[in-house]
């Protein structure tokens, strides 16, 4: 296994999404509640995406700066990202910053 090896990896993290389960014609009265099944399948998604996202990105910090700069990221953006709490999606919010960032620089 390379240094490379955690970019090179295929991102199969949308697919792995929980899907809503389908909706019953008919409700029983021993059903279980799937909507709430649903989204505590979703937190617990969204959580386990984040921690990924940590293991995945702190790591690029040993690298230096001009390295950061050819894979896209720069060393402030990725600490800020790491600050934020779990409740929020880190991944995400680095991709807006770095569109605000390439939109700023184009115009």
């Amino acid at each position: 296994m390379s240094q490379y090896e955690p970019l090179r990896q295929p991102r199969t993290d949308t697919a792995k999404r929980p899907t809503p389960p389908p909706q019953p014609d008919f409700f029983m009265p021993a059903m279980p509640p799937l909507g709430l099944i649903h989204k505590l399948e979703t937190k617990w998604w969204e959580y386990q995406r984040r921690r990924q996202f940590r293991q995945r990105f702190l790591h690029l910090l040993a690298y230096d700066d001009h390295m950061l700069e050819d894979m896209n990221h720069r060393r402030d953006d990725i600490l800020w990202a790491s600050r934020l709490p779990l409740r929020e999606d880190a991944e995400q919010a680095l991709e807006q910053r770095r569109a605000i960032r390439k939109a700023a620089q184009q115009g």
